[in-house]
């Protein structure tokens, strides 16, 4: 569960990110800030926030041949019987729900952080793809093999890529990036930038200019935290 999403969620610009859903073995070498990572998957890389979206590839974006469907979700990756949308509500619950049977959810509480509030019921909740299906396609997942597609729209390797918020918040970022939307809580949008910028490194997706400003905009009244992201691909 990550801890930031509480009512001091403002603070959370002065922490690091925390633990993924699911613990991943890594033994790949740490990259700093002066040195030119060499990607692989599996790789740990840490760098400064405003270190990190300089790196990042700056290209314009297309979303011609996008469809929702090539994104396979929710799945059952380790077949427990709990899809994914089902398992980031288990880990980020406030009040753990009760679990039926066929992983069925009832009770539970959540934080929304988007628009700083509490939700019963999971009913009431997205999970959000932090980087919207649409925005990874235009930002290079056009040309990802089905199984990194599917792998992208189901990642509990990394708790920022999907997030349980309220189906409100959720419907009104629908598939815009930070040049268009922003969280609704203040206090929240610096993480949500720096979320941003962590997730489109693991993943090894671009930003188009318009982008790349608001991300730089925002992240200039941040503090620039040092992010760890371990590289999918």
């Amino acid at each position: 569960m990550r801890l930031a999403r509480t009512a001091a969620a403002a603070l959370a610009a002065l922490l690091l990110p925390t633990t993924a859903h699911t613990a991943t073995a890594h033994t790949a070498p740490t990259v700093g800030a002066a040195t030119a990572p060499l990607r692989a998957p599996g790789q740990t890389v840490t760098l400064p926030v405003r270190d990190a979206l300089a790196r990042l590839p700056v290209r314009a974006e297309d979303r011609t041949g996008y469809e929702r469907s090539k994104f396979k979700h929710w799945i059952d990756a380790d077949k427990d019987g709990c899809n994914t949308r089902a398992e980031v509500l288990k880990a980020e619950a406030v009040v753990a729900p009760v679990q039926g049977a066929n992983c069925a959810l009832s009770g539970g509480r959540w934080y929304s952080p988007y628009d700083d509030r509490y939700i019963d019921g999971a009913r009431a909740l997205d999970i959000d793809h932090l980087v919207p299906l649409a925005e990874a396609w235009d930002s290079g997942a056009y040309g990802w093999s089905t199984a990194e597609r599917e792998a992208y729209a189901n990642d509990l390797g990394d708790d920022r890529a999907l997030i349980a918020v309220s189906a409100a918040s959720n419907r009104s970022k629908a598939d815009q990036d930070p040049t268009t939307w922003l969280p609704p809580a203040a206090g929240y949008r610096c993480p949500y930038v720096t979320d941003w910028v962590a997730d489109k490194t693991r993943w090894g997706l671009s930003i188009d200019a318009g982008e790349q400003m608001a991300l730089a905009q925002t992240l200039g009244q941040c503090p620039d935290i040092p992010v760890t992201v371990i590289l999918a691909r």
